[in-house]
């Protein structure tokens, strides 16, 4: 579970009318020039809205360094690459606080035709970047996040499935994917950036992460509580791996019977499954602002007794229905969860 980018209100297309001075600061100079980029056009450039950014500046520290002769924040080229690595890290599935420490790490140029990730992707932990056909040891313990991708970039599914289980069976799930996962799907997906290249090595490493916690989700052999939990992706959302993770979590090391509904699940399909499993708690994830909508989350059936609704993701829009919680770490997925067992 990962926090999920700070977001502006829904205006349902009608333009934000703002004030004078703020107006002013989203305007644009010519790129390159003295005073560089306003928030609106950076906003415009990167995606994100413009609380967003200015979220991220007084949270995190990554921002605008220079100001106009009116005071204005001005960003120059450097700010903007800062922010799109950001942006980028957040959809990767780091929580934004991490994303804002790598991307203000200052990294090497990348390599052409490498699958090298950087020191600030992987991590502190680690002992530097892996070379591309670096493979985790067998047997030999964690790996770091840079020696995992290694394998993956090798395509060595052995590796790949060992470092993950020798991660799993010593610290755990929740820092497997937060100390481990999230910064080996960051370099991949920086590799694939730089190079055009390595879907072959995300599906890999994909899908040796899901069997290993698909097999720490058996239902326990005597459950917590007599109600099970429910998991589902939001409709036509793909990103299926953070449920199973918390699914893995509850299940082996919290002693939660989960039920896993996956990847884009109808919203009849989740209500059907409510009606006939009566859960103790529903947790759906969004990770694309695509599969956001909230409206299905209001029409799911009211249980006696009742159930907490816990949506994750960044994905979610705003207008969630006020008795629907929403989580942003892994830690507090796991709480929630526990919270509704007692």
């Amino acid at each position: 579970m990962d926090e999920e980018t700070p977001r502006a209100p829904e205006t349902g297309g009608t333009p934000v009318i703002e004030d004078e001075h703020e107006q002013d600061e989203q305007g644009q100079d010519e790129p390159g020039g003295e005073h560089g980029y306003g928030i609106g056009a950076v906003a415009r450039m990167i995606g994100v809205p413009i609380p967003t950014l200015r979220t991220w500046n007084l949270r995190y520290g990554i921002g605008a360094s220079g100001r106009s002769p009116g005071g204005h924040r001005r960003y120059s080229a450097a700010d903007l690459r800062r922010l799109r690595e950001m942006h980028r890290l957040i959809r990767a599935g780091y929580v934004p606080a991490d994303a804002a420490s790598a991307a203000l790490t200052p990294r090497p140029a990348p390599r052409p035709e490498s699958m090298e990730p950087s020191p600030a992707v992987v991590g502190r932990r680690g002992s530097g970047p892996a070379l591309a056909g670096e493979r985790a040891p067998r047997g030999g313990g964690v790996p770091t996040a840079a020696r995992l991708v290694g394998a993956a970039a090798a395509l060595d599914a052995v590796a790949v499935a060992d470092g993950i289980g020798a991660a799993l069976a010593r610290h755990g799930v929740e820092w497997t994917w937060r100390r481990l996962v999230l910064p080996a799907f960051a370099a991949i997906c920086r590799g694939q950036a730089e190079t055009g290249r390595g879907v072959e090595v995300e599906h890999l490493f994909s899908d040796r992460l899901m069997a290993a916690l698909n097999a720490l989700s058996a239902r326990p052999a005597r459950p917590v509580h007599p109600r099970p939990v429910l998991l589902a992706c939001a409709e036509d959302e793909q990103h299926s791996l953070p449920i199973h993770a918390l699914a893995a979590a509850l299940s082996s090391e919290r002693g939660v019977e989960t039920r896993m509904l996956g990847a884009r699940t109808p919203p009849s399909a989740l209500a059907g499954a409510v009606r006939r499993l009566h859960p103790v708690a529903v947790v759906v994830w969004s990770q694309m602002r695509e599969t956001g909508d909230p409206a299905p989350l209001a029409a799911l059936p009211r249980q006696r007794p009742s159930g907490r609704i816990i949506v994750g993701g960044p994905g979610w829009w705003d207008g969630l229905p006020p008795h629907v919680i929403r989580v942003s770490t892994f830690h507090e997925a796991v709480s929630q969860v526990m919270a509704a067992l007692v």
